[in-house]
């Protein structure tokens, strides 16, 4: 059995709610939060980048970033590891869960073979 390797999660500045900041805390993930490295106001070009040079695994609900062409460019530039919500209408505790399940399964998918 593999051991699963250390992953830092990087919730997008749209996704700055306490409960999924506290709830992925609890579950005791390795997070980076969008304002403790960048400005709230900074383009989305800019800090996908370096979240791609830290190997971080970005957590958004924020659709430009599949939807517009360079920050596409970006995220495939950098290998970025993404996960976003294709709803919108999702309450912070609704996101929180679906983020600890898919993690849980890809934890245990990752610790077999």
């Amino acid at each position: 059995m593999r051991q699963p390797q250390s992953i830092t999660f990087f919730i997008d500045r749209c996704l700055c709610s306490r409960v999924i900041i506290s709830t992925l805390k609890g579950a005791e993930l390795t997070i980076e939060v969008h304002h403790d490295h960048f400005d709230d106001n900074a383009q989305d070009v800019a800090w996908l980048p370096e979240v791609g040079k830290r190997d971080w695994v970005v957590l958004t609900k924020d659709s430009a970033i599949i939807n517009n062409c360079l920050e596409r460019i970006a995220v495939a530039s950098a290998q970025i590891k993404l996960f976003t919500f294709a709803s919108q209408n999702l309450t912070g505790e609704e996101m929180a869960e679906i983020f600890l399940k898919a993690i849980r399964f890809c934890q245990k998918e990752l610790t077999v073979g």
